[in-house]
């Protein structure tokens, strides 16, 4: 037996502490690698912690509260090596520490990671390193045994092993990763053999609909009245809303753009889509699109105020508002979004929204946004006046794409037809940001959504 100590792990570049939420195991609990310990907040997200080592909780060293800073020792465990053996948060925790009823067959665990192995091959001309009895490392994706196990019972294939996204140090595939996604999976299959039913004619075309968000608790005072506590989370909200009102004088422009172009290609190729990236294809990704083209057109609209100083932004980082299931709402961020291709854009658009909607963002994933867009078009809002996210200075909301009679211009004349028209709407900060430039960049992005290229291949 081993004694480690545990410290509170980086959450972000600029994060340098966080306050502890809550303690989720207690001294004498056992616990395994990577498994969720502790809650904790920062002034960007709420996370889970997980376990540096699988072993004994022995000792905590902060309470619910505390403000502990990152690097600082949390909490020591008793690991089921010798000291000289202990492992590292990177190495595999999966491996020969599990409780007995998790422990595997040595030749099923061979067995397993034999086939794993060779599918992986087959993949790429680069082989695949061995890393310990009946693990597998494949670029930098590592595979414990209980892992290749679950992959083989479950009938993973080894390429559909590489697409699970893995929570471990290093983007490791653990236990639980795998897991939720043979979970999903099974959901998604069940799903596949229930009945679709069409929407009726004139709907408006939004997203899918998020499910209802839990009621807040109430306490009711006197029959007539319930007290309702906010939550860390909607406090946040609250203060940085009324800030950014303080900070920026606001202003809106509104463009209605026809999304025919868009609905009519979207609707053409989703399926193929899906078939070839394992990606839904929604209309989020297009508008980030055409998004970052227009910044590109208007740097200016890139930027911050600091005091008397205007900072032009190199990076194009387009933050996207998502509504998390309790009803509060959180910003992640693609990081250098023009640096991605509309696939590219997708993975990240799908990844992030799940992982909000999961709890699982990283303080990086929050930091360092240049431009929002809001996709309120989701629960059927048409248009809206969003709210700058500081220190940005302009915000874009797209409301729901409905058909309208519309006049269409042709050589031989106007005809008025059924088209897709979307309003989008757009605050910006008129310290920094006049009218000429908030109102010619929501018409630019609006020009690019109208003239997409139907006849683009993936």
């Amino acid at each position: 037996m081993a004694l480690v100590d545990m410290v509170m792990p980086k959450m972000g570049e600029s994060i340098m502490e966080c306050t502890v939420i809550t303690w989720l195991k207690k001294p004498g609990d056992r616990i395994e690698a990577d498994e969720s310990i502790l809650e904790v907040a920062t002034d960007k997200v709420d996370t889970e912690v997980p376990a540096s080592h699988s072993g004994i909780l022995k000792e905590v060293f902060v309470n619910d509260g505390d403000v502990v800073p990152i690097g600082k020792p949390i909490a020591r465990i008793e690991i089921e090596q010798e000291a000289g053996d202990e492992p590292t948060p990177t190495e595999n925790p999966d491996y020969d520490t599990r409780v007995s009823d998790e422990l595997l067959v040595p030749e099923t665990v061979e067995a397993a990671a034999q086939e794993l192995e060779a599918g992986i091959s087959a993949m790429s001309t680069r082989q695949p390193e061995p890393v310990a009895s009946g693990s597998v490392t494949y670029g930098n994706r590592f595979y414990s045994p209980l892992v290749l196990s679950i992959a083989k019972e479950e009938g993973i294939s080894a390429e559909e092993l590489t697409t699970i996204p893995g929570t471990g140090a290093e983007s490791r595939v653990t236990k639980k990763d795998i897991l939720a996604y043979v979970q999903q999976r099974k959901k998604r299959s069940a799903a596949a053999t229930q009945p679709t039913s069409t929407p009726p004619a004139g709907k408006p075309v939004t997203q899918p609909e998020e499910p209802a968000a839990p009621a807040p608790k109430a306490i009711s005072v006197n029959g007539q009245s319930d007290i309702i506590q906010m939550d860390r989370m909607r406090k946040m909200i609250a203060q940085r809303m009324v800030e950014s009102k303080q900070i920026s004088p606001h202003v809106s422009s509104f463009v209605e753009a026809d999304m025919t172009p868009v609905v009519q290609w979207r609707n053409a190729v989703k399926e193929d889509f899906k078939r070839q990236t394992g990606e839904n294809l929604t209309f989020t990704p297009i508008l980030i699109e055409a998004v970052v083209k227009a910044i590109k057109d208007f740097p200016m609209i890139n930027i911050s105020v600091e005091g008397d100083n205007i900072i032009v932004k190199k990076p194009i980082n387009i933050g996207m508002a998502v509504a998390l299931p309790n009803g509060n709402l959180i910003v992640p961020v693609i990081h250098e979004a023009d640096q991605y291709n509309l696939i590219g854009l997708t993975k990240k658009v799908n990844d992030l929204s799940k992982r909000a909607r999961e709890n699982k963002l990283t303080g990086d994933d929050l930091a360092n946004g240049t431009y929002t867009i809001s996709n309120i078009g989701t629960f059927g809002n048409i248009m809206g006046t969003p709210i700058i996210l500081q220190p940005q200075v302009a915000i874009m909301a797209f409301g729901a794409i409905q058909k309208k009679p519309a006049v269409i211009e042709t050589p031989q004349g106007d005809l008025i037809g059924i088209r897709q028209m979307m309003f989008l709407s757009h605050s910006y900060d008129h310290r920094v940001v006049d009218g000429s430039l908030g109102g010619q960049f929501v018409r630019r992005v609006a020009d690019y959504l109208e003239n997409f290229d139907t006849n683009r291949t993936l």
